[in-house]
């Protein structure tokens, strides 16, 4: 039994320019083909980033976003202690905001080993979560993201901040950049499917399919593949901390 703590930032209470509409966020829009992504930045060792944007193939707008944090005292006491809180937390965005697709990280290639080790496991309990609720899980690599979201794939973490900052119409910097990341990831997802489907390439990388066509764990024709390459209850930025 453990508790959680969440720090707010210090747009508490402020209102975006992109959330003028109210949406649900246990139901997913059935209006006019609206995409829910849920784009996750998984952490060998920080916090793991996670948000989530909409689009409706002209505009995107982000209806939720933070950071999970696990303390180094829960980590000492139980050795997956990340494992489950983040699990759990990725559990939860999905049952709240029933999103689309969920779009992930690739492990980079030139970490070191151990480092490596960490990321797929932290990667593995995200792709469990979503195997679990039978959501589409589309995995991108971090350079592929910089280059989507920021035009080239060298982008610093302050380019990234402000790129999704202008690209979702946000009032605030996104804060931390591992949420700010986590933006960056689902927003790669949106344009890499408005790409395909403008060109007439969505075969090549099966489109997401709205939550209410989708069968839940254990049922036959569950999408277990990866496939490569409403406004938020809470407060805005913040990072959840549990120990």
């Amino acid at each position: 039994m453990h508790t959680t703590k969440r720090w707010q930032g210090r747009a508490e209470g402020r209102r975006l320019g992109a959330m003028a509409g109210t949406i649900s966020s246990g139901s997913r829009s059935e209006k006019n083909g609206w995409l829910r992504v849920l784009g996750v930045d998984p952490a060998a060792t920080g916090p793991t980033g996670y948000g989530i944007v909409e689009s409706d193939g002209r505009r995107c707008r982000m209806l939720h976003y933070g950071a999970l944090k696990v303390a180094a005292k829960r980590q000492k006491e139980c050795a997956g202690a990340a494992l489950q809180d983040v699990h759990a937390r990725v559990c939860g965005l999905i049952e709240e905001f029933s999103p689309d697709a969920l779009a992930v990280e690739s492990v980079f290639i030139a970490l070191n080993m151990r480092t490596a080790l960490r990321l797929a496991e932290m990667r593995g309990v995200i792709l469990l979560a979503a195997a679990q609720h039978g959501v589409l899980v589309y995995s991108y690599a971090p350079r592929e993201v910089k280059a989507r979201v920021a035009g080239h794939g060298h982008a610093g973490k302050r380019q990234m901040q402000l790129m999704v900052r202008a690209l979702l119409s946000m009032n605030e910097t996104p804060e931390p950049s591992d949420a700010a990341d986590a933006l960056a990831v689902a927003l790669c997802h949106v344009q890499t499917e408005q790409t395909q489907r403008r060109f007439g390439l969505a075969g090549q990388n099966v489109p997401a399919k709205p939550r209410a066509h989708r069968t839940r764990m254990g049922s036959p024709g569950l999408p277990n593949e990866i496939q490569p390459g409403g406004a938020t209850r809470g407060g805005l930025p913040r990072i959840v901390s549990t120990r």
